[in-house]
């Protein structure tokens, strides 16, 4: 309800002066959803612009989060009254400050003038009324205001998204991941990942699922998101920002390659990542209600039970505490191809391959016993396989570095800022650290990506906690050029690393060319520089035996579905490794009779190979 009329003096963003408490109009370029911070606090940070195309970060806390502005998307109009004006790496910041309220208008030209406001009171004028209006025409065609929100029908394996949709299924899967069944009334191009889960712990009505599974996906959240999803009512609408659409591609020879698209909101904030659930007089929800009613569901039931099983590939691992439960259970981590029957390992051995087939077999010893030895870089475009360096070898490549002293006199350029200190560990050593910018505006560091000269394997392991990327770098004639004999983007607990061979190394400075929507992938960033990723993988032997014989298998797993841990990660984390060295005790343990280990359901396939001038059969992991 609007309060008496009170003339406010709204400031044009060219004109903000420092340490001094504004009020202000403008669109909304980027946000983050209201996410509890290192206190009590929950945290906002927004950034708008207005006509004078300068752009205000503003970042708000608040013990009420319902206080907070309520955005939705990019392209919402907001003012903010008394917000203090302060300045950080010489640039313009807004804080919230005692009286401190705001307005938030949806940013379609057509949608009614509705505020959302925590206030109970507040002054809304006929002037207040066009300066909205203006903003909202304004925007209108502006590449700063192009969404990243898309429908499934648009979205391409690899991209980022946001999606408003709805909610028509969800489950606990384990203790760290959530599933969301959405659907927004297209279809996925790609075929998408399904999650098995028991049909006990699935909310949500069965037919409803059932009637909709080819328009349905299913996303996976983790971490903080978690408590937020297990909150929301099955058939609310709801938004979802920033969607990995992940492709998974597993190579057959002379099959082709078996591929789908994964969907997963991954932990942290980076990006505006979030969930949110706008209300339902909301325009965006309103235009989704439409498209929803208009989907013909009698021409979409038509679909081949087979083509539907195997749409659930990918299926989660069971957890850790789940095996030890059942030692001598049989270990099921495939529904996706429990329509298979099981063939006895003597019958393989008597076919033809190449073959795929089902088995129900024990562990019967692995190769390597050393789990770290069995993670190897893998490039695709030339085939090569190499060893991850261990700890020691990074120390000693990055010692190696420091014979070439950052250059301490770099200036800053309008797209990174530099930061040179000296460090008392080798003799007084220099070190530069460069922070790329985004849009023109530095990040936190959980969003920040820096370039990092000088720095040494413990120093880089201590920051890497800190930012969302590092890129180590080195100067040569004044510029900074990147060393692909070392790893080349550090993402926590992810060091990767770039074919040297197969890169066509670019300039650092095509960083730039990165938009937000696409953030700091380390596809992405790979992709412009021009370097060729190496991917991580598992790579065992196993010797696999039931009944009727044993035989060989050749594990070759780069996913996280090698019992949800990602071979990426591992050798940083020793929390990892022992989960890793658990489980195989658990499949393999050193001191039993094989009769005393558990069974596992595994898809293998058969393909030949020349060993001593003869032909045989070997068999290589194709799902655990």
């Amino acid at each position: 309800m609007s309060a008496p009329a009170h003339k406010y003096v709204y400031t044009p963003l060219d004109q903000l002066k420092e340490g001094t408490l504004a009020n202000v109009f403008g669109a909304v370029t980027f946000f983050k959803l209201p996410y509890r911070s290192k206190g009590t606090d929950f945290c906002s940070t927004i950034t708008i612009v207005d006509q004078t195309n300068v752009k205000l970060k503003c970042t708000f806390f608040s013990g009420n989060q319902e206080a907070l502005p309520r955005i939705f998307k990019i392209g919402d109009i907001v003012r903010f009254h008394r917000i203090k004006i302060q300045k950080f790496n010489n640039e313009f910041q807004g804080i919230s400050s005692s009286g401190f309220s705001a307005l938030v208008f949806d940013g379609n030209v057509d949608a009614p003038l509705i505020p959302r406001t925590s206030s109970k009171g507040y002054s809304f004028t006929t002037e207040d009324q066009k300066t909205v209006e203006t903003l909202r025409n304004w925007q209108l065609g502006l590449q700063i205001f192009s969404s990243s929100r898309r429908h499934l029908s648009e979205v391409q394996p690899g991209q980022y998204f946001d999606l408003i949709c709805q909610l028509v299924g969800k489950a606990e899967v384990d203790k760290a991941s959530y599933l969301l069944k959405v659907w927004d009334g297209t279809k996925c191009s790609s075929l998408s990942w399904k999650v098995y889960v028991e049909d006990d712990v699935l909310e949500g009505d069965r037919d409803t699922i059932s009637q909709l599974q080819s328009f349905t996906i299913d996303i996976l959240v983790y971490d903080n998101h978690l408590e937020l999803a297990k909150s929301l009512k099955v058939g609310s609408y709801i938004v979802i920002q920033n969607v990995h659409a992940k492709l998974h591609s597993t190579a057959n020879e002379g099959q082709g390659h078996d591929a789908h698209v994964e969907f997963h909101l991954h932990g942290g904030t980076c990006y505006g990542r979030g969930i949110s659930v706008p209300p339902e007089d909301n325009s965006d929800v309103k235009e989704l209600q439409k498209v929803l009613y208009a989907v013909d569901l009698k021409q979409n039931q038509s679909l081949d039970p087979v083509t539907t099983s195997d749409m659930y590939s990918g299926q989660m691992s069971p957890p850790l505490d789940a095996l030890e439960r059942c030692q001598q259970l049989s270990v099921t981590v495939l529904p996706v191809y429990q329509q298979w029957q099981i063939t006895a390992i003597a019958n393989i051995l008597k076919c033809k391959a190449p073959e795929k087939f089902r088995i129900r077999a024990r562990l019967k010893n692995f190769q390597p016993h050393g789990l770290y030895q069995s993670v190897k870089l893998h490039c695709s475009k030339c085939n090569s396989l190499m060893d991850v360096p261990d700890e020691e070898g990074l120390n000693k490549m990055f010692e190696d570095r420091f014979n070439g002293n950052p250059n301490t006199n770099a200036p800053d350029t309008f797209w990174y800022q530099s930061a040179v200190w000296n460090t008392e560990y080798l003799n007084n050593r220099a070190v530069a650290i460069h922070f790329v910018k985004k849009c023109d505006i530095l990040q936190n560091p959980e969003d920040s990506l820096i370039m990092l000269e000088g720095g040494s394997f413990r120093e880089l392991c201590k920051l890497s906690c800190h930012f969302n990327t590092i890129i180590p770098v080195k100067s040569k004639e004044e510029h900074l050029e990147i060393d692909l004999s070392a790893p080349f983007i550090i993402q926590g607990n992810k060091w990767l690393y770039g074919c040297i061979k197969c890169s066509n190394i670019k300039p650092v400075e095509e960083l730039k060319s990165l938009s937000v929507e696409v953030g700091w992938n380390a596809v992405e960033i790979a992709k412009a520089l021009g370097i060729e990723l190496l991917t991580h993988l598992f790579v065992m032997n196993l010797t696999l035996e039931d009944e009727t014989g044993s035989l060989s298998a050749y594990l070759w797993r780069h996913s996280e579905q090698f019992f949800q841990t990602s071979p990426s990660e591992i050798l940083m984390d020793s929390d990892l490794q022992k989960r890793l060295h658990k489980i195989m005790s658990i499949l393999c343990p050193s001191r039993r009779q094989i009769s005393e280990n558990p069974w596992i359901n595994c898809c293998i396939r058969s393909y030949n190979t020349n060993s001593d001038g003869k032909e045989k059969i070997v068999c290589k992991e194709k799902k655990l």
